[in-house]
């Protein structure tokens, strides 16, 4: 058989049933094969949004998609793409067309070295000249997209390569097995020491526990010694939203008072499948002073990367924290600080940030009040990057793992729509919904006459406050100047993007109001449509930030 009816065979044995893509003259000869095959194909707008579509749908799912796309600047347009899936560990086969192996040297026409470009935001990339090897490559790209820490893979591949006859049997073909990354019994009994010695410890679950479905075995773990935990952005969700040891979130950013306030009280932090990322930590001097750091992480190069932890585990997570579970067993250890698990109902309803406000044009905090009371806690919800992309992780509850779906360490605009697509495939039975900006929605925004077309409906919801907001409140805090980032043309009736939804086969309304907008996500959900709400908000609120987690300022007025 040829080559690309292989490729299509063994993308099916290992388990791809869907796929997001363009079709074009360098990647053709795989989608003759994908015609026949059981994988429901999508069409996007932009290659971009092909691989922000298979990203989301992995987030939602944890099962693979693949992203296909031609040569030349179809396949550069993957690399964002592949960046915001990388640095968030999410696996996505992407495959690329290229020009015939003997054009790749002759600046042939769409050809691009894309093993030189995409190198530094994948696992690997794969550019196929030998045919034969084929089966054996895309075998290794399947192997190394699900082991260790996971992330994309591309296989770049030329057209004549796709057109070669090779020797190939697919009932011979068996998917490589994933071993079991396990933690050093010494150090999971150094762990526990550590633990047990502590007067005020803090869980970190990272979204590496939500990687590992290991959500369950870390609550089970902190309920066992009454360790509070604290969610990172990648993690939102893993905690239910009233967990007695729910402490939100910490940061600078996406930060939560609660959070904040166990994190700087503590005397150990033993952070679980976390990176220690700058919109976390903020001053690290802050961070660290006074408290010692376990760091349990699968990729040995994550851990010392920000900072050497007192002790540093490499495991998966759920096998680490099975081991710690079993270890404080064994000891019978208890309770580390009973009065202060007690306390933290209490304090995070009094920290809790206001969102209930009145009055138009609506307070940002309004829509995410609004969202809240009125999506189920199966939602699935995107964000990108931006001033609501900060609000959305400081203000929006989440109950459940697998449903806040961020493009969180490349904080991505473009991201939100084709990722709220994916997730629909992956899960058509929940609501998917994006919340972004009105400069956010003109990123990747064609992508919504997709879910039209493809009868997948998910419900957008643009915060409109007519600014560049986090770029407005970084140059005046941190420049004293404002330029280039104010858009009045976008609340003032120039920028129409309920004419632009509705050009794209989906429904839409503008409000101003909390009841309008609440009655509005009522008709978005009832429509069963992609459905548009432009909500105009208070144009230049700031958000509440700080560069360490003792001096995050907040800009709302509690009246």
């Amino acid at each position: 058989m040829k080559a690309a009816e292989a490729i299509v065979q063994i993308m099916v044995k290992e388990g791809i049933t869907d796929a997001f893509g363009i079709p074009g003259a360098g990647i053709n000869p795989v989608y003759k094969y994908l015609e026949d095959a059981p994988i429901e194909h999508f069409c996007m707008r932009h290659e971009e949004a092909c691989m922000h579509a298979a990203d989301g749908y992995y987030r939602a799912s944890h099962k693979i998609s693949a992203a296909l796309c031609t040569s030349g600047p179809g396949a550069t347009n993957f690399v964002t793409g592949l960046y915001t899936a990388h640095i968030d560990s999410i696996p996505v086969l992407a495959i690329t067309g290229q020009a015939n192996t003997w054009q790749m040297e002759q600046d042939a026409f769409q050809s691009v070295d894309m093993e030189s470009i995409a190198a530094t935001v994948c696992k690997k990339v794969f550019c196929i000249r030998d045919a034969e090897k084929t089966p054996e490559i895309v075998k290794e790209a399947f192997y190394l997209m699900r082991s260790g820490k996971p992330g994309p893979v591309v296989l770049d591949l030329p057209l004549d390569i796709q057109q070669t006859e090779i020797d190939f049997d697919i009932d011979g073909y068996e998917p490589a097995a994933i071993e079991t990354v396990e933690a050093d019994e010494a150090k999971i009994k150094e762990a526990i020491e550590m633990i047990e010695a502590a007067k005020a410890p803090i869980i970190i679950m990272g979204g590496g526990v939500i990687l590992s479905h290991a959500e369950k075995e870390l609550i089970e773990f902190a309920e066992m010694l009454e360790i509070p935990i604290i969610t990172t952005y990648m993690a939102k969700g893993g905690v239910p939203i009233e967990h007695p040891l729910n402490a939100g979130h910490a940061g600078i950013q996406v930060g939560q008072p609660i959070g904040n306030k166990y994190f700087l009280d503590s005397d150990l932090v033993v952070g679980i499948g976390n990176r220690f990322t700058d919109r976390h930590t903020g001053n690290l001097d802050v961070y660290r002073k006074g408290r010692k750091f376990i760091h349990i992480d699968i990729e040995q190069k994550q851990i010392g990367k920000v900072f050497d932890p007192d002790l540093g585990i490499v495991s998966d997570a759920k096998s680490a924290i099975q081991a710690l579970t079993s270890e404080a067993k064994a000891r019978n250890l208890g309770p580390i600080n009973k009065q202060r698990a007690a306390d933290l109902p209490k304090t995070r309803k009094e920290l809790a940030r206001k969102t209930d406000f009145d009055g138009t044009p609506m307070m940002p905090h309004r829509v995410f009040h609004e969202m809240n009371a009125g999506f189920d806690a199966n939602t699935m919800f995107t964000a990108g990057c931006g001033i609501t992309q900060i609000w959305s992780g400081q203000l929006q509850e989440i109950d459940r793992p697998r449903r806040y779906l961020p493009s969180g360490g490349a904080g991505t605009l473009g991201y939100e729509i084709p990722a709220a697509f994916g997730a629909k495939v992956a899960d058509p039975e929940a609501q998917s919904v994006t919340v972004l900006g009105d400069f956010g929605f003109t990123f990747m925004g064609e992508e919504i006459a997709v879910a039209a077309a493809c009868k997948k409906p998910i419900i957008v919801i643009i915060v409109n406050n007519a600014y560049l907001g986090l770029i407005r409140q970084n140059q005046k805090g941190a420049y004293g100047f404002e330029y280039a980032v104010d858009m009045p043309y976008n609340q003032d009736g120039t920028m129409d993007y309920i004419k632009v939804a509705e050009g794209f086969g989906c429904q839409g309304e503008r409000v101003f109001t909390p009841d309008e907008l609440k009655a509005a996500i009522k008709r978005a959900q009832d429509s069963g449509k992609t459905y548009v709400i432009d909500a105009i908000c208070v144009q230049e609120q700031l958000c509440d930030m700080g560069s360490a987690l003792d001096n995050v300022k907040s800009f709302v007025s509690a009246d």
